[in-house]
């Protein structure tokens, strides 16, 4: 899937099946029932206003196009409040966590901001289907919202701002509603494979789409969703955006989402590991943004390091090898394309190979003297940081490719072999 294809996105005139699954589901807990009588396109009623939601109204949208889009017709009579969003951030702040110690110096502002909270009813349908048929997906939604609010704070950020602070981190993902679940961040995007990968890559564009034609938010709001996993140096989806090109909203949720996924998927959920992960390559993220999460890493207790000194640099050698065997690669290649969809790919392999690069050398793990003088266990995470990125920039050369010739297809496949040459 390339720009052109998430370009069109999703269409609200036929119920997706996987939000209507959702949906469904949480209704056997919470009641949700018609706000509106439902009619398809050629003005059939299709379902009662005020009629639960059930599986017979599955049965009768199947492939039909409505008048209205189905999320506009429902409403969760009993579902997530403000007072709501208030509780689950007091039930985050008793927990003895990485992201409570980033939002606990702000939780004053956080919790009164987020008792007035305007939630129009799409996303509070939403939020309230995730709440009983996805949990995890809620709770993400809940840090993320907690998060953005303590960024905003931290920087001074008035009544207004802190509010749509925090609605960007509340309502940030909920275009993952609208895939398989299969291909959600649930499982990360540092572990999907690319078929899987091609899904996922859609979300924030259907989430953007969802809040800009669904909602009367502003339209600050909808792209900053459109934005939270670029970044400033190209190597984001769903569009490559960089730089200037990039909001200051959307460069806040960038940080939060990538602070979040290293804290969740980390065998050690530390901020000095989500810290590295902000530092790695200098240029993705706003620096603006990142200074929280930084701040609570030098305040949190040095780690201890699993491996040996030796054992580290054997691997970092085996690392160094397998980037500048992809730089090499990736330079051959360059001079081989042809299409243009292939000098495309590889013209971004190389430039974020080239970042990458940059990163390995301001990191200074190239040096055995810097390494005896540096946290093993900071070291031990960049290592793993580096290895992730290798992964990445395959998956972001292959989706920037879109379908290729089988020749070129297998010119790409060449390069992505050196790009997983190593593993930790």
């Amino acid at each position: 899937m390339n720009a052109t294809t998430v370009a069109r996105g999703p269409s609200f005139s036929v119920a997706n099946q996987h939000a209507l699954a959702t949906i469904l589901e949480a209704s056997q807990t919470k009641s949700i029932i018609a706000s509106r009588d439902i009619f398809d396109i050629s003005g059939i009623k299709l379902w009662a206003r005020d009629q639960p939601v059930s599986s017979a109204l599955q049965r009768r949208l199947l492939d039909r196009q409505l008048r209205n889009p189905l999320e506009s017709c429902l409403l969760a009579a009993d579902g997530v409040t403000a007072y709501a969003l208030v509780q689950s951030v007091e039930a985050l702040l008793e927990r003895d966590s990485p992201v409570t110690a980033l939002i606990r110096p702000h939780a004053g502002r956080i919790l009164k901001e987020a008792a007035h909270l305007p939630l129009h009813s799409v996303p509070q349908l939403l939020l309230t289907a995730s709440q009983a048929s996805r949990p995890e997906s809620f709770e993400h939604a809940v840090q993320a919202m907690a998060l953005c609010g303590a960024m905003m704070d931290a920087h001074g950020g008035g009544t207004a701002e802190m509010r749509m602070a925090l609605l960007c981190g509340l309502l940030h993902d909920l275009g993952e509603m609208y895939i398989d679940p299969r291909h959600g961040e649930a499982e990360a995007d540092r572990e999907l494979d690319f078929v899987s990968y091609q899904q996922l890559v859609v979300h924030p564009h259907v989430g953007h789409l969802l809040i800009a034609q669904l909602t009367n938010y502003p339209g600050a709001l909808s792209r900053a969703i459109a934005e939270h996993h670029e970044r400033l140096d190209g190597s984001g989806y769903p569009h490559g955006l960089q730089s200037d090109d990039v909001s200051a909203l959307g460069r806040m949720l960038a940080v939060t989402e990538a602070t979040l996924g290293t804290l969740r998927h980390a065998e050690r959920p530390l901020l000095a590991r989500a810290s590295v992960s902000l530092r790695a390559v200098p240029g993705e993220f706003d620096l603006y943004w990142t200074r929280v999460v930084e701040a609570g890493a030098r305040a949190e207790l040095p780690s201890r390091a699993r491996l040996g000194t030796a054992e580290v640099q054997a691997r970092l050698g085996r690392l160094d090898s397998a980037l500048r065997a992809a730089e090499e690669s990736v330079a051959v290649l360059a001079l081989d394309a042809e299409s243009p969809a292939l000098k495309n790919a590889v013209a971004l392999g190389r430039h974020l190979l080239g970042r990458l690069r940059v990163g390995w050398n301001a990191s200074g793990l190239w040096s055995s003297q810097a390494l005896n003088t540096r946290d093993a266990a900071e070291v031990e995470a960049i290592e793993e940081e580096l290895v992730f990125r290798l992964r990445a920039i395959e998956r972001a050369a292959m989706l920037r490719a879109g379908e290729l010739a089988p020749r070129d297809a297998g010119r790409l496949a060449t390069l992505c072999e050196s790009l997983r040459a190593v593993t930790v």
